[in-house]
């Protein structure tokens, strides 16, 4: 692409709006389970495993949906997703059982990764020396579709039947759709003459190969999966430390506004200063905020203090390796993505099944060396594998 072409502010605007909003899909279900496990008549471990399909089918859809974006135009590839999307969420809505709606959850998770096409498209767009600002402004979207959807989940599903929530974000994904087609840019590349075999298969070829794509996959692993062990258990520290609910939670969880609005900042120092000096600020920000939150954690300042912490560090992480893996091959930026976040949600996975077990045999220092563990493999990926000063196409 041409240096001189750039992405409008409507646009970044658009993609930034789309992503959140698609995003929140993956969310819907987690305030609402005892709901659903009354409606339904089943027990609170089975609604876990419909909420565990939802993240299973993500997975698959990174793995196999995402890479798909370097072989179709990404406009109407992006626009196919969302209407499946909707047809997922019906579904969701009109369940009449347990198992129609276990299906319908792990179809709304494979039909959810349309942000991780959108993702490279924008970086795709983007002038290299505004790249890191676009992906931080987008992934603010993101974020804060990740942020608000379990309020706004938790909040339909108090007033009203919880189904509801399924068909107002149906409704919500039909008036972006609509958007998405009037208003998002044309993929000036087209069809690419790409076998589906061949992209899929170039996978492990791409990983091994790009010392830069695996320095960003294990910092996305391990940061966040630090992430993680803090909200799968700040629930149990919170009635265990304070007697509160797990409402409680929720709210200290829009403390993450912190990071929406450091995002494009972040994206901007990456884009002129270097994203070796962030990288560095990630792994400096999550361990002050472990340690905040190991010697200060009783204290609510300590915590809320800590929460700030790890959000722009994870922030950091988040935006500066997408930078790096928008930086690598322009033809290959679906795939890489597709690499580093099913990377970065294993990490997640990891996280949170550690620190849940960790809690039940040592409570909050058990969580705290868990955290410790990431960090130090981060630490270590970032002195070994070194990331770049700077960014070049």
């Amino acid at each position: 692409m041409d240096e001189s072409q750039s992405i409008s502010r409507k646009n970044v605007l658009i993609m930034a709006i789309a992503t959140g909003v698609i995003v929140a899909n993956l969310n819907f279900i987690q305030p609402i389970e005892g709901l659903i496990a009354t409606d339904f008549n089943i027990s609170k471990a089975l609604v876990g495993i419909l909420a565990m399909l939802t993240q299973l089918g993500y997975a698959v859809g990174l793995l196999f949906i995402v890479p798909l974006g370097d072989i179709f135009d990404r406009y109407h590839l992006i626009q196919f997703m969302m209407v499946l999307s909707v047809i997922s969420l019906l579904i969701a809505y009109l369940s009449p059982n347990a198992a129609v709606f276990g299906i319908a959850t792990m179809l709304i998770g494979i039909t959810s990764v349309a942000p991780q096409i959108i993702i490279p498209y924008a970086a795709f767009l983007a002038p290299s020396m505004q790249r890191g600002k676009v992906l931080g402004t987008v992934l603010s979207g993101l974020l804060t579709g990740i942020l608000l959807s379990q309020s706004f989940s938790g909040l339909i599903g108090s007033v009203m039947n919880w189904q509801y929530i399924y068909l107002i974000a149906a409704i919500m994904d039909i008036i972006l759709l609509l958007v998405v087609h009037s208003q998002m840019p044309r993929d000036p590349r087209g069809h690419q003459q790409l076998g589906y075999g061949h992209v899929i298969s170039s996978l492990p070829r791409l990983f091994t190969t790009q010392r830069r794509l695996r320095g960003s996959s294990l910092n996305g692993f391990c940061m966040f999966g630090t992430s993680n062990v803090l909200w799968s258990t700040l629930a149990f520290y919170l009635a265990d430390q304070y007697h509160l609910g797990s409402n409680v939670a929720g709210l200290l969880g829009l403390l993450g506004i912190a990071g929406v609005l450091a995002a494009p900042y972040i994206g901007t120092m990456v884009d002129h200063r270097s994203p070796r000096l962030t990288i560095s600020l990630s792994v400096l920000l999550s361990s002050l905020a472990f340690i905040t939150l190991w010697l200060a954690g009783h204290w609510m300042i300590g915590l809320m203090v800590g929460i700030v912490l790890l959000n722009l560090g994870t922030q950091f992480s988040q935006v500066s390796n997408q930078a790096i893996v928008q930086s690598l091959n322009r033809k290959e930026n679906s795939r890489n993505n597709s690499i580093f976040m099913f990377s970065y949600f294993l990490g997640g996975s990891l996280g949170t099944m550690s620190a849940t077990w960790a809690w039940s045999v040592a409570k909050w220092n058990g969580v705290c060396l868990v955290a410790v563990a990431f960090l130090v493999i981060a630490l270590l990926g970032h002195l070994i594998l070194k990331e770049p000063e700077k960014l070049h196409d």
